[in-house]
Parts: C-alpha cells; structure tokens; sequence
C-alpha cells in the first residue's frame, strides 16, 4: 500500500497520522514544525500549500521530497 499525504489537510492531521512527515518537512526547511505545541496550535489550520507559501519554499519541492520518500501526494 502506498503512503499518501493530503495537501488539503492540516499538519495537525497529517504528522498525528503518520509521524515520518515531521521529519520530512523539518528537512525541507520547516524547523518550527518540531517544536513542542506549534502542532497543537498553528499546526491544526496550516495546510502544507499555506506553509510553502508563507515560506516562499517552491510547492514542487516539496511535493518532489515526499515522492522520494515513497509517497503519493494528494494535491
């Protein structure tokens, strides 16, 4: 079964479902994402599109980094 990841979704959501993504995205340059409560708060409305944006981190990107990692990337 492949790993999907939602777009749509919040970081609350996606790094409770499936932890591996913290790690992915804190490679991508989103270190805030593993500080203790920045899930629980701004991490349950910020989707991964919003973050790449407020980031200015290309949107191919990261969808790139998570397809080498063996995931579908629901957009």
């Amino acid at each position: 079964m492949t790993k999907q990841v939602h777009f749509q979704s919040s970081l609350f959501d996606l790094c409770t479902a499936d932890p591996e993504i913290i790690d992915i995205m804190v490679g991508l340059g989103f270190a805030q994402i593993a500080k203790p409560g920045m899930l629980q708060t701004a991490g349950r409305f910020m989707t991964i599109p919003k973050g790449a944006a407020m980031r200015k981190i290309p949107l191919t990107d990261i969808i790139a980094a998570f397809e080498s990692q063996g995931y579908e990337v629901i957009v």
